[in-house]
């Protein structure tokens, strides 16, 4: 919840200023009748004195002073919406390190099976890019709403080389700088319908399984880019810190560790206002993207809802005011 006009809410520090001047006056009207000169009188007075339930009345009036004052600040309830359109770009770590194993049956066959999820999960209408980085980073696929052209593009990576994070992200970047140009230079119906909805909001999902070892941009440095231009980055960090690769050659064999870096991927998330996942396994990774397709399909709307809270205000004063006709005490 928001509110419009805050400061409003200062008022509602009225409510315990009138529930204190209330129980002096009570205290105050219980020693003028034991100092009562009249013993019979005050005997009925004491006889007659109101159960418990006689402070629901003023409860109840406090409660609507409250719900009154909130509704003069102007309050502003959060929904769940379906986004009518948005861009996402997938960034999909393909490094040697990918076909560690730690991740049944590779983590790079995780990779993908997640990433068809994720694309199955999003509205058809939503626009998909695809950056696969090792040791640099390349466009598997331009910006399209053609989902089935990124499903086919997911089946082509292979794993080698390095880590780029920092390179992958300013590729991206330029990816979805590149088809908002290509969207406002457009001509016809489609740059007609661009102009009436304008520009789409974007994020990038990047999926990593290493510490950055290659690449000319450093990833927090791409990370503040990306927080320039308000482009949220998801982060996923894959494997486990048992992960493991074999080197072989002619005349030897290696064995690597080979853990993820969450530290960083969780930093570039907190820095660009995305949120950072870690996945230990491919069921888990599988939740982690059906999850971010179903929050990067839906938006946050605020409603005013002053109405509803000058309504609950309205009931609570009819409720006292009926309450204090049965429970509090009258005078002969």
């Amino acid at each position: 919840m928001r509110f419009e006009w805050p400061l409003v809410l200062l008022a509602a520090l009225l409510v315990p200023i009138a529930v204190a001047a209330y129980v002096l006056v009570e205290r105050r009207r219980s020693r003028y009748a034991i100092k009562f000169p009249n013993l019979d009188v005050l005997a009925a007075v004491v006889a007659e004195k109101p159960p418990r339930r006689g402070f629901i009345p003023p409860a109840l009036f406090a409660l609507a002073l409250l719900a009154a004052v909130v509704a003069a600040a102007r309050p502003e309830l959060a929904r769940s919406v379906p986004r009518k359109q948005a861009t996402v770009v997938l960034v999909v770590d393909t490094s040697g390190s990918m076909v560690a194993n730690d991740v049944r049956p590779s983590r790079l066959a995780a990779a993908q099976e997640a990433v068809r999820r994720f694309v199955g999960k999003l509205p058809g209408h939503f626009e998909v890019g695809m950056i696969a980085f090792s040791s640099e980073a390349r466009i598997a696929m331009p910006i399209s709403d053609d989902h089935d052209i990124a499903l086919q593009s997911v089946e082509q990576f292979n794993a080698f080389g390095g880590t780029a994070i920092g390179d992958a992200i300013g590729r991206s970047l330029e990816l979805l700088r590149r088809a908002e140009r290509g969207t406002a230079t457009g001509t016809g119906a489609a740059a007609g319908a661009a102009t009436t909805r304008g520009a789409a909001p974007a994020a990038i999902v990047l999926l990593s399984d290493g510490a950055q070892n290659r690449g000319q941009l450093e990833p927090m440095e791409a990370a503040l880019r990306a927080k320039n231009l308000k482009i949220p980055v998801y982060t996923v960090a894959l494997g486990t810190p048992s992960g493991t690769i074999k080197l072989t050659g002619d005349s030897f064999s290696e064995t690597l560790s080979v853990p993820p870096d969450p530290r960083t991927l969780r930093q570039i998330a907190l820095e660009t206002g995305g949120t950072f996942y870690a996945a230990a396994d491919s069921a888990k990774l599988n939740a982690v993207y059906e999850k971010l397709a179903s929050r990067l399909s839906q938006k946050r709307e605020y409603r005013e809802a002053t109405s509803l809270f000058t309504t609950v205000s309205a009931m609570l004063l009819l409720g006292a005011g009926i309450a204090s006709a049965f429970w509090l005490p009258r005078l002969p």
